[in-house]
């Protein structure tokens, strides 16, 4: 839909970008990027009220979205221009091309429907009329923005603002720069400084107060909302909730509670508002009110999965639990969560006449339900593994999703594994994986070895800290990740999820790049940083893990990366293949055979046993192979080995094989194994 909205703006269809905007907003309600786009529709079309009313929605479905901001910041800056229609201002600039304000406003429609280049092409018009007028500034600092070029904006708009220090639009921009260069004492002094000269700028009251939260002071920064809370226009849901968690996040819970009451009564199904609530009920220990306030909501909106977690959680005993979960069972018949939390406590209190009972209930609901099944499995093979196989073996009768089928090949090849038949384990994985490859990437390309590499930069004390994690799939690295995610910051792990960053490191093609010479390494590290502060770091330290490891990068990481440490977890390779066959991986990559799987690895590891090495740039190599799924192990680990303290997370994934397994396979995987047994000695484990 994004697609055919951007192609009719582009035609200058506006009203087609109009009505296919609103179609996808009717359609998916919660969509941010639905509202995103009806908002530039909207600003094509010159309706600014109607194009803020969507843009301020798109941030409330998703406040952590910057680029929602950056069209919102567009949409301000020209915000008092609405009255001249975007034809009518093509035409005015055909007419007469010294018409500065008419290129100008012009290539600020362009940026807000994301054509930078168009923007560009239109601000250089401009400068054919007026080279140095200061108004030209406001666009180059917004494709600097969007571009990543953040100093080259900076040093334009400030540049600009000596020339008339007073221009809002000039200070809207600069205060965007600032903050995506995470100064935010700067910005939020560029931002006060619009909503002095524009009192009525109340939405900027909103992003003054993140602001002020960032810098530690959330009492203040809920106090920043007051104005907005005092007007019944602004007096949204989502500005209570805001205030709410700011004056909850400060300690002042009694603060907090009236204003997310508010906000959950207009909305029952806000799940950070409920999250708001429950912490501040609890630090109040208001249980009774609690208990009321979620009856009331309950009452009203039955079908809200969050809603009835929370009145779980304020069940004063196990039997009134029993009770809230029947109740939810019966208000959504359809929904399994329910049956699943209350199999959860039947498996704590190990009542194995109820688990019974409520797994059967679950498979009358959801004959594929995979808990379910397993509980099945595992009571058949404590007494009759062949049963279990058979009865696996009729579930794959009647599956016709690939999901399903992969699941229960998967089921199947451990159940093999379990009664002592590696050979048929294999086959049903190598199925498995077959079955998921359309739903997968291909492997990452290697490049070919060699030995020489661009001079390491000159260490600098003063950099921030920065360290990519790496292991291969099967090597355990998403235990270490788990770990590391716990603690949170500054650890990211957003390129294993739905929008990763866009820079060098995510794509297959720096590889290629890197080597032939058609892409420099300094433009793959700029790239990289120039992406940071859109993922959201609180410091300029960064934690990385990476989906795929090439030395190619050395061409990037040395002369420009140098405060870098790579920090890698290896394990023995033939356990790593047999754990990436039966199990899969974080990193989304297709397994088409397990030969060829194995041929990858080898050389994949071959690649960071040189450099190792030949201590080509700072590491540390993790060996997983003793952790299993034990937090405390893993958190012990990377502790060790990176002289930080590390707690140990409830959990970092369930058990898999023991170290060692690999050698049940030796004939099943013979030839798989001989081709990663060097590799293997290499790394420093033994033949057999």
């Amino acid at each position: 839909m994004q697609e055919k909205i951007v192609d009719a703006l582009r035609r200058n269809a506006v009203e087609e970008a109009l009505t296919a905007a609103r179609e996808w907003t009717h359609r998916s309600p919660g969509d941010a990027q639905a509202h995103r786009w009806l908002a530039v529709a909207s600003q094509q079309r010159g309706d600014h009220a109607d194009a803020m009313r969507s843009i301020e929605r798109a941030i409330d479905l998703a406040p952590e979205d910057d680029g929602l901001q950056l069209v919102r910041a567009n949409l301000l800056i020209a915000g008092r221009q609405w009255e001249e229609a975007d034809a009518a201002l093509a035409k005015a600039s055909d007419l007469n091309p010294n018409q500065l304000d008419a290129y100008l406003l012009q290539a600020q429609l362009a940026l807000g429907r994301g054509d930078l280049d168009e923007a560009e092409r239109l601000n250089r018009l401009g400068s054919r009329v007026a080279p140095d007028h200061p108004q030209r500034a406001v666009v180059e600092g917004m494709l600097a923005l969007q571009r990543g070029n953040i100093d080259d904006g900076l040093k334009r708009v400030t540049g600009a603002l000596q020339q008339v220090p007073e221009d809002v639009k000039l200070r809207y921009v600069l205060g965007f720069l600032y903050m995506r260069k995470q100064h935010w004492a700067f910005a939020e002094q560029a931002f006060r400084g619009v909503v002095e000269k524009l009192p009525d700028a109340r939405n900027l009251h909103a992003l003054i107060a993140d602001l002020v939260s960032r810098q530690g002071r959330p009492a203040e920064a809920a106090e920043q909302l007051a104005p907005l809370l005092a007007n019944p226009a602004t007096d949204t849901p989502s500005i209570r909730r805001a205030a709410g968690l700011l004056y909850l996040e400060a300690g002042q819970a009694e603060q907090a509670l009236p204003l997310l009451r508010g906000a959950l009564a207009l909305r029952p199904d806000d799940l950070p508002t409920l999250r708001g609530l429950v912490s501040a009920w609890r630090a109040l220990g208001k249980d009774e009110e609690a208990r009321a306030s979620l009856e009331a909501a309950l009452a009203t909106t039955t079908d809200a999965t969050d809603l009835w977690r929370a009145r779980l959680a304020f069940a004063p005993d196990p039997e009134a639990a029993r009770l809230v979960i029947e109740r939810w069972i019966v208000a959504m018949p359809t929904a399994t969560l329910p049956l699943e939390v209350l199999l959860r406590r039947q498996q704590q209190a190990d009542d194995r006449a109820a688990i019974d009972a409520t797994v059967s209930r679950l498979l009358k609901l959801a004959p594929g339900h995979p808990e379910a099944r397993l509980h099945v499995l595992e009571a058949l093979m404590a007494q009759d593994p062949a049963a279990a196989i058979a009865q696996i073996e009729t579930w794959l009768l009647t599956a016709t999703e690939g999901s399903e089928r992969a699941f229960l090949l998967g089921l199947q090849g451990l159940s093999h594994d379990q009664a002592g038949q590696p050979a048929k384990a294999v086959a049903a994985w190598a199925q498995m994986q077959a079955a998921r490859v359309p739903q997968l990437v291909p492997l990452p390309p290697l490049s070919a070895p060699r030995m020489d590499w661009p001079d390491l930069a000159a260490v600098d004390d003063n950099a921030p800290k920065v360290m990519f994690l790496w292991g291969a799939p099967g090597s355990g690295i998403e235990r270490l990740a788990a770990v590391m995610g716990s603690v949170g910051e500054p650890f990211r792990a957003d390129r294993f999820g739905p929008q990763p960053p866009q820079d060098g490191f995510q794509t297959y093609a720096v590889i290629e790049g890197l080597v032939s010479g058609s892409i420099s390494g300094k433009t793959v590290a700029d790239r990289w940083r120039q992406a940071l502060p859109a993922r959201k770091l609180s410091t300029l330290d960064v934690f990385d893990w990476l989906p795929w490891w090439d030395n190619a990068l050395l061409v990037a990481l040395r002369p420009h990366v140098r405060e870098g440490m790579l920090v890698m977890a290896i394990r023995d390779p033939r356990d790593t293949l047999l754990d990436w066959l039966a199990f899969g991986s974080a990193a989304p990559f297709a397994m088409t055979t397990p030969l060829e799987g194995a041929h990858w690895l080898a050389a994949a590891l071959g690649q960071v046993a040189a450099l190792f090495e030949n201590q080509w740039y700072p590491n540390r190599v993790l060996r997983t192979d003793d952790i299993g799924n034990d937090p405390h192990a893993a958190a012990a680990l990377l502790s060790g080995e990176l002289h930080l303290r590390m707690p140990a997370p409830a959990s970092v994934g369930p058990a898999h094989f023991a170290p060692g397994h690999w050698r049940n396979y030796r004939q099943a995987l013979a030839e798989e194994f001989a081709a990663l047994t060097p590799v293997a000695l290499r790394m420093g484990y033994p033949e057999d």
